[in-house]
């Protein structure tokens, strides 16, 4: 714990400059996996005001991108650092040179004022911003662009569809949601942001697919399953095949195995269970389930699945609840099967429902 403490310490008065030459940071940007993915997200959890920055020197890492992709070894990493040293050497030991009209400087050189070791990280840093810059100018052709469109898709209430993205990956976006997406995913990463509920079949590749919804980070490589957060309610994570791992906003991470549901709370507080793959997915194939159902929550149901306005007069039992499966149902065959059970009424004009109890 301690050398995490110092580790995490360590970054505290990072800069660009220091962010891109740190060997940790880079390996993060270029090849993220589980332990880098989880230190960098909790020590930005911890230091918010950092992010911009990290955002930033991230962006300069990933903007330079080579055809032919050649590695800087260990072997060119020394060789390069030795000629810094060696060109220093020669500096610190040529003789100073003064200028009649001005005032000679103290006993010494320039460089007795600033330690060997300091102006070589300096010159370092500079060497790292020139090679980022020369590659730049290399091969244009290759760069990644930053300014790749997005595309957003809403569903509106009574409205569902099938969305394609671009690696092959088919998402389910049910009504009342909202799914952002790149129209050309980066080389090293698959990202989508959800608002709502969406069941996803993602297509497997080496590019991990991130999946943000509210302050959660859903991780996964090749798997379906489905996410849920809708308004104030918890965070539903159900995965059906493979395996996801779900980062909420401060920093803690749980990992799912099929027929696993993970319910995240708005505090970050989290527990996993076993679900009904029929109540909680069938949606996606057109059932509409209630199972003990309170009045409210059929209400609201019905509303977001038909698009449609329902008023309700009378007094409703707060102990009512509803059961029944439909797949495909006009409202009409809905409204007569859960009013045939309670002795209600109801009323359709157009878009807009009245239900009676006259008890």
């Amino acid at each position: 714990m301690a050398l995490i403490s110092i580790t995490f310490m360590k970054y505290q008065d990072y800069d660009i400059a220091n962010f891109i030459t740190d060997e940790f940071f880079i390996q993060w940007v270029k090849n993220p996996n589980e332990n880098n993915n989880h230190f960098w997200e909790k020590w930005l959890a911890q230091h918010p005001e950092k992010r911009a920055l990290v955002y930033e020197s991230a962006s300069l890492i990933r903007s330079v991108r080579y055809g032919y992709n050649p590695d800087f070894s260990d072997q060119m990493y020394v060789e390069t650092f030795e000629q810094i040293l060696k060109a220093e050497t020669e500096l610190n030991h040529a003789k100073p040179i003064r200028v009649a009209t001005i005032t000679p400087t103290p006993k010494g050189n320039f460089f007795s004022f600033f330690p060997i070791r300091n102006i070589a990280a300096t010159l370092l840093i500079l060497f790292c911003l020139w090679a980022q810059y020369e590659a730049f100018q290399y091969n244009p052709q290759s760069l990644e662009k930053t300014n790749i469109p997005m595309i957003t898709r809403f569903n509106p209430a009574g409205q569902k569809s099938i969305i394609d993205l671009p690696d092959g990956t088919k998402i389910h976006l049910n009504s009342e949601s909202v799914i952002e997406f790149p129209q050309k995913f980066s080389d090293d990463l698959r990202l989508v942001s959800l608002k709502g509920e969406a069941f996803f079949e993602v297509k497997k590749e080496t590019r991990p697919f991130l999946v943000e919804s509210g302050n959660a980070k859903i991780h996964v490589l090749g798997t379906s399953f489905n996410v849920k957060q809708k308004n104030n309610e918890p965070l539903y994570v159900a995965l059906v095949t493979g395996k996801v791992r779900v980062n909420a906003g401060n920093g803690d991470q749980v990992t799912l195995d099929p027929d696993e549901m993970l319910v995240m709370e708005k505090g970050g507080e989290f527990y996993k269970r076993k679900f009904d793959p029929l109540s909680e997915l069938g949606w996606k194939d057109n059932y509409l389930i209630f199972k003990n159902t309170i009045f409210s929550d059929v209400i609201d149901k019905l509303e977001n699945w038909y698009g449609v306005k329902i008023v309700v007069k009378g007094h409703i039992d707060p102990k009512w609840t509803y059961s029944g499966v439909y797949k495909g149902e006009k409202l009409e065959n809905v409204l007569r099967g859960i009013c045939m059970t309670s002795g209600m009424n109801y009323k359709i004009d157009k878009r807009n429902i009245t239900i009676t109890n006259p008890k």
